[in-house]
């Protein structure tokens, strides 16, 4: 295993060299507790897991700063000490899910329309891209960008650009209380209405529907929580239920999730039509998620989400993941920018499409 810290990067950048001489691909591994989302990676295990801790936290600035191979878990208990929290909500999919993979992977849970996404907060990072060059970008202040902005490009690229070494990040305080609401209606009334309290200022954190109730979540000052409360109506969930729900909802521990029916990803505009595809549906980010158990194949689920101005991923399946498939123009910029930072191929090859 790779030593922590310094030591750490320095047989990193040491492996990697190596790859390169050799022109052998690498897999970058962290915890391996997302490695079903995508393509399977090809290439020998670059184990990232021992660069490890974190290299500054300061809780007035609201920036953290650790190393790719830190367990989310140690980050939040860190943060929930003074207070603070990752507002992304990002999900574990397992119990020693790491910092970088929650960054490569880009997924963020149910409170994410209302606090942004894993890129929003991605202040700087240190990475080791495919010329064996450690480099560093963005910084540790909101402001720190002047032209592309590469710290954020790391977000959900799926480590095909290079090894994420450190990365900063801006946190967010807890607020002081949340409530949960349940109202039961249909599909339809679900979306329509989900979009209506979404045009209203209301402090919503997460809001989602499963196919008989929608459930949304209110988080801010208590005061202001009763006054939206007395408001909507509807039926108040117990804090300890609704706190079980929410973390359900983010890990994909509901009922929904369990079966190996092939699970898709549909990302669109909250006021999006239902999409007329066959099987079972579970509704979030208050409505601009809409995840789809069917057995339809992956050219009509593609098809169906593009006509909608979104797109589809294969989430979980037997099969595999598969994202949706690039217009000529996005094809080619990704390309480039592959080549610019990985010109070897060496980095998850085959992860987010085939052959590059």
């Amino acid at each position: 295993m790779i030593e922590s810290g310094g030591d750490a990067s320095s047989l990193l950048r040491e492996h990697v060299l190596a790859a390169i001489a050799g022109k052998i691909p690498v897999n970058i591994i962290g915890s391996g507790s997302k490695t079903f989302y995508g393509r399977p990676a090809q290439g020998e295990p670059l184990e990232v897991a021992q660069h490890h801790g974190v290299i500054s936290y300061e809780p007035t600035e609201l920036v953290i700063t650790a190393r790719c191979g830190t367990r989310l878990a140690d980050i939040e208990a860190v943060l929930a000490d003074r207070g603070q929290m990752l507002a992304f909500e990002p999900p574990y999919f397992g119990p020693d899910a790491t910092l970088g993979g929650v960054v490569a992977t880009g997924l963020s849970g149910p409170r994410r329309p209302y606090a942004g996404a894993v890129r929003d907060v991605v202040l700087g990072v240190k990475m080791l891209n495919g010329h064996g060059e450690i480099l560093k970008f963005g910084g540790e202040v909101m402001k720190n960008v002047a032209g592309f902005d590469v710290s954020r490009l790391m977000a959900g690229a799926l480590g095909t650009l290079g090894v994420i070494l450190d990365i900063s990040m801006k946190v967010s305080p807890r607020p002081e209380a949340e409530t949960t609401l349940i109202f039961f209606m249909t599909p339809d009334a679900a979306l329509a209405q989900m979009n209506r309290w979404a045009g209203q200022n209301l402090p919503l954190s997460a809001a989602c529907f499963d196919g008989e109730a929608v459930r949304i979540r209110l988080s801010g000052a208590q005061t202001a929580i009763a006054s939206v409360r007395q408001k909507l109506g509807g039926d108040a969930l117990p804090d300890d239920e609704a706190g079980s729900f929410w973390a359900d909802v983010r890990e994909q521990r509901l009922g929904f999730f369990q079966d190996e029916t092939p699970l898709w990803r549909l990302s669109l505009s909250s006021a999006a039509a239902q999409p007329d595809l066959p099987g079972a549906w579970f509704i979030d980010w208050g409505g601009a998620l809409r995840w789809l158990k069917t057995g339809q194949p992956a050219e009509t689920v593609f098809q169906t989400a593009h006509a909608l101005g979104g797109h589809a991923c294969r989430f979980r399946s037997p099969m595999g993941g598969e994202f949706q498939p690039l217009s000529v123009g996005l094809e080619k910029l990704h390309r480039n920018i592959k080549q610019a930072f990985d010109p070897h191929g060496i980095f998850n090859a085959g992860r987010l499409y085939k052959g590059w």
